[in-house]
C-alpha cells in the first residue's frame, strides 16, 4: 500500500494544505491512513460516529442525502485534492450526510483521536481548520443564495463555474466527471430542464457534453453566463 507521502504532490495542490506550516504538514502526512474504495462503496452515512477527516487523492467522492422512501439529494460531488468532514472535527457529533465513492477512489483519512491528540497538544493549529470550515461555510452561502436568486441557467453555469474552479481549492480543470443527472439533483432541476441549458451552453461552444462528461472549452464566457 502507498505511503501517504506518495500524495503529498497532489495534496500540495490544494490551497489549504499547501499553506499549513511545513511541520502541521509533516504531522497530518505522519498520522494518515489510506483508503482505498470500490465504484458506489459507502464511505459514511448520515448519523454515523466522527472518524476523522478525509482527504480525495484519487477518484471522487459523492456526498448528499437518501430519504426513507429513497430519494436522494446530492450535495456536491468532490475530487482531489478535496479535504471533507471537519465539522464532525469541531463538534464530535454524528456525520451530517452520506458519502459514497462515485468511482474507484483513494482517500487519506486523519483519525479523529489522533488529530484532537495533536490539537490538544498545539491548540494554536485549530485555526487552521476553522478555515477549512470558514471557506466551505462562504461556499454554501453562495450557493443558497444562488438558489434563490438566481435562474436556471445562470444558477447552472455557476455551479459548472465552482466545479471547474475546484471549489477555490487546487487548480481549475476543463474536464468535470459529472452526469447529467447528478447535476440536476445537486440544483434541485429537472433533467429536461438541466439537459436544455447544457445544450444552449454546447451550441454556444462552452463546453462539450459526453457520457457522463462535461468539459469546459471557455472558461472566460462561462463566468459570463454565471452572471
Amino acid at each position: 500500500m502507498p505511503d501517504p507521502q506518495h500524495h503529498l504532490a497532489c495534496l500540495l495542490q490544494g490551497h489549504w494544505f499547501a499553506a499549513l506550516p511545513q511541520t502541521l504538514r509533516d504531522d497530518l502526512l505522519a498520522m494518515a491512513q489510506v483508503q482505498h474504495l470500490d465504484a458506489g462503496q459507502r464511505l459514511f452515512r448520515r448519523g454515523d460516529r466522527p472518524g476523522g477527516l478525509y482527504a480525495v487523492v484519487e477518484g471522487a467522492v459523492r456526498i448528499g442525502a437518501v430519504s426513507e422512501s429513497g430519494k436522494e439529494a446530492l450535495l456536491t460531488l468532490v475530487e482531489p485534492p478535496y479535504w471533507f468532514g471537519e465539522i464532525s472535527l469541531f463538534d464530535g457529533l454524528p456525520r451530517t450526510h452520506d458519502a459514497f465513492a462515485e468511482s474507484t477512489s483513494t482517500l487519506l483519512l486523519l483519525p479523529q483521536g489522533e488529530l484532537l491528540a495533536l490539537l490538544e497538544r498545539q491548540p494554536q493549529h485549530w485555526r487552521d481548520f476553522a478555515l477549512l470550515m470558514s471557506h466551505k461555510l462562504r461556499l454554501a452561502f453562495l450557493i443558497l443564495e444562488d438558489m434563490s436568486l438566481l435562474p436556471a441557467a445562470p444558477r447552472l453555469a455557476r455551479r459548472l463555474l465552482l466545479m471547474a474552479e475546484n471549489y477555490g481549492e487546487g487548480e481549475p480543470r476543463r474536464l468535470l466527471h459529472l452526469a447529467q443527472e447528478q447535476l440536476a439533483l445537486m440544483l434541485s432541476l429537472s433533467r429536461q430542464t438541466t439537459n436544455q441549458i447544457l445544450k444552449e451552453l454546447e451550441a454556444q461552444g462552452i463546453v462539450r457534453l459526453t457520457y457522463g462528461e462535461i468539459e469546459i472549452l471557455d472558461l472566460q464566457r462561462l463566468r459570463q453566463a454565471a452572471w
